[in-house]
């Protein structure tokens, strides 16, 4: 919210430096991010003066230029060469002596330096309007009033506005401060509370009421959409003249970053920002019948927007319609191409209104249209200002176009509106604020605020909440409110804090978390963060059938809630490929959501990304690309830090990755892993393979035992190593090898590992070789050879029945 300072003390009945009311903005509750000067003219003619032009002689080396002597008011006069054709002796001027800055229209600052020009001294210089910022005219110097004192600050005679500018931090609940009145009236709240009275208050705009000076104009309102519209206001005028605004509104305006286009929009725009109520402004030649019809319009129902595009409507957009149930504009959120104001406008049908929130941010985000007005409309506006501010414009519109009231003012408004009421305890206030706040600095606060005290006792109060502040609806809002009005650093810091000792469940599932993430993060990983929300189109109509759909979505690239966590990590890992950082670590703790008859779910995941070289290409050696293997030792070893044993390796089709394998615990699927598709990588523009590992989160802290200390002694008797070359079909895979020896449930066998494939013809045709080494151990006792030799025929003797292996010698 970008607030000016000048603006906003036109409300207030003190004015605080612009330094102070930072301090007090920020107390209060609306965060002064920025504070930046403005200045109508940069540089504010800082350092020009008027001069009077003494003598102006012809430069001996130069046809077109002349030398001048310049009264400025100092003690000696300026000697200044000058190029313009009109200087003559007797003109005040605007100077620019040694040591000022001009800022041309165009072009780069100047600062004035002693300087010769062909050969002859120059002190300054004497500008044209388009040198110091003020105009676009270079046809010659600028010639002032005669009567002007050489001397004088430029500044003085001009008066270039200069500002403050705010730049605040609201939260998205603050609507009542998103005017420059709804800040006001916070700031003289916090002025009551600091000298504890009531005499701060507001000051509105004063003008008289409306006066219509005729009915020429009249206008019937029909709300037929009550729900989407509970109040709806306008009136006409008639005789308009459209053209440019008067400097006063345009600085305004510009300040705060409003462009000026025409006195009836520019009106419409301050009396926003003033006092935070959306207005429209039709041609009333558009309102056929001479009417107005709030409702909704056919589904697809095709509409021209005041940018030109036509939109499909959707049935439930609430509309502004002329009496021929055409419409004229999207209520709350955009114009019409063929109703809004033009120069050739004589007369205005101008609305104020209160349309349903809801209603609004869904059709503002449904046509992407986020506008000043539906900003403000999705978040509530105060239903009691409507009036208020269509008299106030109507008012600067006769002052500042020529307009004459033509009607009078239409409200209708079927259902008045009550006030919210909310009730609260002192004791309330007190504990939840940890503040000893007195109960008349609690009602101080309240009603300089504008909450109507209903009734009140000793220990509690009951309030009427103004229509400005439609977020308070709960005894803790209203502690909010005190709170910071009274300001949040008032608040002590108690010397003692007592606090009860608590279980946390086991495994603590934030340790848990927190243990593999500093595990993967020490060995090179980056930790991701992705949106849940993504797009829909990267998934298929099966995916798609049970996937969960936002219903308001922002864009139309993110219109799901994400059914796999793949997608949004491919999309991290193609934005960091196109800015050539091309080996990447990702892990990420995320969720997926999915729907199932009505009902919703959401998981929780840890997924591994790899790509790129795993080793760097050096003078010793060539770099080595990631793969699955690389990948599967990650996977082990995070399933390893768990505390997780005797894993069910799974291969497995229909997952998307090539290869894919599942890894189970105690029969359940714990991790997914593989190589992304490259029809996946496809859609992401990915020209380089990509591993990925999917941790069901939820399944494995569910199998997770209470403690996870996995410590043991170390064997003080020494291991025996044996080594078996087997050779198989070639389809059988070393995982079934695994499953074959642990069949043998020998409490002897601690590690089986490979470490050699061997293919060739001499092993016999679809036949390979794997070299298999047995590890033996027995904790209490050196093993001997016939003990480990009794293992090792069970073992053979497996592989030969289960596996038609054979043993090579």
């Amino acid at each position: 919210m970008t607030i000016s300072y000048n603006w906003l003390c036109d409300y207030l009945p003190v004015k605080p430096t612009p330094q102070e009311l930072s301090t007090i903005l920020t107390r209060i509750g609306l965060e002064v991010e920025s504070l930046e000067q403005f200045e109508a003219v940069k540089g504010s003619f800082a350092g020009l003066v008027i001069g009077e032009v003494l003598t102006a002689e012809k430069h001996p080396n130069a046809d077109k230029l002349r030398l001048t002597t310049v009264n400025i008011g100092a003690a000696e006069p300026l000697h200044i060469v000058c190029g313009a054709p009109n200087v003559a002796v007797g003109q005040k001027v605007v100077v620019a002596p040694i040591g000022a800055t001009i800022y041309p229209v165009s072009g780069e600052p100047l600062t004035m330096k002693k300087a010769k020009i062909r050969g002859e001294e120059s002190q300054g210089m004497i500008c044209a309007e388009d040198e110091i910022g003020l105009g676009t005219s270079h046809d010659g110097i600028m010639v002032l009033d005669p009567s002007l004192v050489p001397g004088t600050p430029v500044s003085e005679v001009f008066k270039p506005a200069q500002d403050w500018i705010y730049e605040i931090g609201l939260t998205p609940n603050r609507m009542d401060a998103m005017s420059h009145i709804g800040v006001a009236k916070d700031v003289c709240a916090f002025l009551n509370n600091l000298e504890h009275t009531h005499k701060y208050q507001v000051q509105l705009p004063q003008f008289n009421g409306l006066v219509p000076a005729g009915t020429e104009l009249p206008v019937s309102i029909t709300i037929e959409n009550t729900d989407g519209c509970p109040r709806y206001a306008g009136v006409s005028i008639s005789g308009v003249t459209v053209g440019p605004s008067p400097e006063w509104l345009k600085t305004k305006l510009e300040a705060i970053g409003v462009r000026s286009i025409n006195n009836i929009v520019d009106i419409t725009n301050f009396v926003l920002h003033e006092t935070g109520q959306p207005l429209h402004a039709f041609d009333y030649a558009a309102l056929k019948g001479n009417a107005v019809v709030v409702k909704t319009l056919p589904q697809d129902t095709i509409f021209v927007t005041l940018d030109e595009k036509e939109r499909k409507l959707d049935a439930t957009d609430l509309m502004i319609c002329n009496g021929a149930g055409e419409g004229m504009c999207i209520a709350g959120v955009f114009g019409g191409a063929h109703s809004g104001v033009t120069d050739a406008t004589q007369n205005i049908f101008l609305e104020s209104a209160f349309f349903n929130p809801g209603m609004i941010r869904t059709t503002s985000f449904r046509h992407g249209l986020r506008t000043d007005a539906a900003t403000r409309f999705e978040k509530g506006v105060d239903i009691s200002n409507v009036v208020f501010a269509l008299e106030r414009a109507a008012n600067l519109i006769a002052e500042l176009a020529g307009g004459k009231i033509a009607s009078k003012v239409m409200d209708v408004y079927p259902a008045v509106k009550k006030k919210t009421e909310v009730e609260t305890t002192f004791a309330y206030v007190r504990k939840l604020s940890g503040s000893n706040y007195s109960n008349d600095k609690i009602k101080n606060i309240l009603v300089s605020l504008g909450f109507q005290i209903l009734h009140e006792t000793a220990e509690a109060i009951r309030l009427a909440v103004p229509f400005s502040k439609p977020d308070i609806s709960l005894p803790a809002d209203l502690v909010e409110e005190v709170m910071r009005i009274d300001g949040l650093d008032n608040i002590e810091i108690p010397s003692k804090v007592s606090i009860s000792p608590a279980l946390s469940a086991q495994p603590d599932p934030e340790k848990v978390k927190e243990k593999i993430a500093d595990y993967l993060a020490g060995n090179g990983y980056n930790e991701i963060f992705t949106n849940s929300i993504t797009n829909s189109k990267y998934y298929t109509d099966e995916v798609l059938a049970t996937a969960v759909k936002m219903m308001n979505s922002l864009t139309v690239e993110l219109d799901i809630m994400r059914p796999s966590m793949l997608e949004s990590g491919l999309e991290c890992i193609g934005y960091n490929l196109n800015r050539k950082n091309e080996n990447l670590l990702f892990f990420e703790f995320g969720k997926t959501y999915v729907a199932n008859n009505g009902k919703y779910f959401e998981n929780n995941h840890l997924c591994l990304y790899i790509t790129g070289q795993k080793t760097a290409e050096t003078w010793m050696h060539k770099g080595s690309a990631v793969d699955f293997y690389f990948l599967k030792g990650y996977v082990i070893n995070v399933l390893a830090q768990l505390g997780y044993r005797n894993l069910q390796w799974v291969e497995t089709e229909g997952t998307g990755l090539t290869p894919s394998w599942e890894i189970k615990v105690k029969n359940q699927v714990v991790v997914t892993l593989g190589g992304v598709s490259s029809q996946k990588l496809k859609q992401f523009d990915i020209k380089q393979p990509v591993w990925f590992a999917d941790f069901n989160w939820d399944k494995m802290l569910g199998l997770l035992q209470k403690s996870d200390n996995f410590y043991k002694e170390i064997p003080r008797f020494p291991a025996v190593r044996r080594d078996l070359a087997l050779v198989l079909d070639k389809q059988v895979k070393f995982a079934a090898v695994e499953a074959a020896a642990k069949a043998v449930k020998s409490a002897l066998l601690q590690e089986i590992n490979l470490f050699d494939v061997f293919e060739s013809e001499k092993l016999g045709a679809n036949k390979k070789s794997y070299a298999v080494s047995f590890t033996f151990l027995d904790p209490q006792k050196t093993l001997t050879d016939k003990e480990i030799d009794s293992v090792m025929e069970k073992l053979v003797k497996n592989f030969q029945t289960q596996l038609q292996a054979d043993i090579r010698k």
